[in-house]
């Protein structure tokens, strides 16, 4: 009896272990995206302060409010969206993911050159708003920094392109960078270009286990750019 006694424990306490594992791996991921939001929340408002106060010394330069603007939606939804199924945690995915939510940190808020004047560029920018407003809407709370599977969205702007909230990132950054050109800005750009695209890679390794999405991939050809990419 107490040998059949131990083993009835013992059968109950293995039992238990994965129900521990889980629950505490699930403890950690809240932690990490609590502090994950915390920091995005940090950052956005350090940034919106550095181009508030540019703003007040230049109140034309309108393409350097709608840049704020746009980082404000991109990562402010982000604190909010639903928490994914499936995430990605590898070292490459933290780089691409952060990077290309934090690349903004790296632009030169100083006034500089103009190639186009500030009217035209801000005409693309808000283009390109208008265009991530569309795909934020699309997207609806589906969407966070981490490579994640959120659920297969193919309305609204994701007819058109697999990730449209993307090109709207770069419409809005080509049309600071037209009006506020210099060669920090520009590898800024050219930063944000690189991280998203291997942001891009990661996301559709995840989303290529659904069989919606590879559904979804066949009836949409291109990723971010029709007829290019």
């Amino acid at each position: 009896m107490a040998t059949r006694r131990h083993g009835t424990a013992t059968a109950l306490a293995a039992s238990g272990r994965p129900c521990a594992a889980h629950d505490a791996e699930g403890f950690v991921g809240i932690l990490i995206e609590v502090f994950a939001r915390v920091v995005a929340a940090l950052a956005l408002g350090v940034f919106a302060y550095a181009a508030y106060t540019q703003w007040r010394l230049d109140p034309s330069r309108i393409t350097l409010i709608l840049l704020a603007v746009s980082m404000t939606l991109t990562v402010g939804l982000s604190l909010f969206a639903e928490p994914p199924t499936k995430r990605d945690w590898s070292p490459l995915a933290l780089l691409f993911s952060l990077g290309g939510t934090y690349y903004y940190l790296v632009f030169q808020l100083t006034a500089s050159r103009q190639l186009i004047p500030e009217t035209f560029g801000a005409a693309i920018q808000l283009f390109g708003l208008f265009w991530q407003l569309f795909a934020k809407l699309s997207l609806r709370k589906s969407f966070g920094i981490l490579p994640a599977n959120r659920g297969v969205v193919s309305r609204g702007a994701y007819r058109f392109v697999r990730h449209p909230m993307y090109l709207g990132y770069l419409i809005i950054d080509t049309g600071f960078l037209l009006t506020n050109f210099s060669t920090r800005n520009l590898l800024a750009v050219a930063l944000q270009i690189g991280l998203q695209v291997g942001r891009i890679y990661r996301e559709e390794r995840i989303l290529f286990e659904d069989v919606a999405y590879r559904a979804y991939k066949r009836s949409v050809r291109y990723r971010m750019i029709p007829g290019l990419f």
